[in-house]
């Protein structure tokens, strides 16, 4: 099983997004919170190191990992997370231990089911409060307003676990039997007591879509606080999405109309 560091395999739009994802300003995440990754050509998962700071994030922060061997260990009972910790550490380069971050597998579980070229995930604060309280599991079940519909389409909850290891494995089976269902990939997936994580085929659509769910945060957190919130019928939901200026605008947000 290989973990390389080489800050030439990473890109500049992976490390834009990475910085752009902790600025301050749009508290998606503080200090060494949060981590993003790209899938390359060869199939191989260039992914943030633990414990650097999105902000300052430069290609040194990113090693590269191989999906297969780690969705394997992931699905071997007998792993623990002190196999995963072993596996994700590249060694000692420049200086400084670099290990792929601990929440790899929730990005190799994306690969696995729904390959997609970049996944950002972050800890808001207004969707972290919105995902510890007792609306997490329901609160995106229907749609608040318009644009959120747009954006991020219908989120795919996924409970609290531990980080690590038991949070992989959550996570992938979650995913594997929304794609059982024939659901199409979800562009917004929330995590109980936890974050987001948001998936797309641009840098700039990861960005849109984990600004939208912050939004989106806030708006059912203001709509609870005023009595509860009055969700858009999902038959309107329903036709909207089929009118042909919406189905556009979604591909372009998404990244595949030019």
């Amino acid at each position: 099983m290989s973990v390389l560091w080489d800050p030439a395999l990473v890109s500049a739009d992976l490390v834009d997004l990475t910085r752009a994802m902790g600025e301050p300003n749009r508290d998606l995440a503080i200090l060494a919170e949060g981590n993003t990754s790209e899938l390359m050509a060869d199939g191989r998962l260039v992914v943030k190191t633990s414990g650097s700071n999105m902000q300052r994030a430069t290609a040194e922060d990113f090693v590269s990992v191989e999906v297969h061997p780690l969705l394997q260990l992931m699905l071997d009972p007998e792993s623990t997370q002190m196999d995963l910790s072993t596996v994700l550490d590249a060694g000692e380069h420049a200086g400084k231990r670099r290990r792929a971050s601990i929440e790899t597998l929730i990005h190799v579980a994306v690969q696995a089911i729904f390959p997609v070229r970049f996944i950002g995930h972050s800890h808001p604060t207004d969707v972290v409060a919105l995902m510890a309280s007792i609306h997490a599991e329901t609160a995106y079940d229907h749609a608040a307003y318009s644009d959120e519909a747009v954006v991020i389409g219908q989120p795919l909850y996924v409970p609290y676990a531990q980080p690590g290891m038991a949070l992989g494995r959550l996570f992938y089976e979650v995913l594997r039997k929304h794609a059982q269902s024939g659901r199409e990939l979800p562009s917004l997936i929330t995590l109980g007591n936890h974050g987001i994580v948001a998936l797309a085929d641009t840098a700039d659509a990861v960005e849109g879509i984990s600004a939208m769910a912050v939004k989106s945060a806030r708006v059912r957190l203001g709509a609870y606080a005023a009595g509860g919130v009055q969700h858009i019928p999902d038959d309107s939901v329903a036709s909207f999405f089929a009118r042909e200026d919406v189905v556009e605008r979604r591909g372009r947000l998404a990244g595949r109309v030019d």
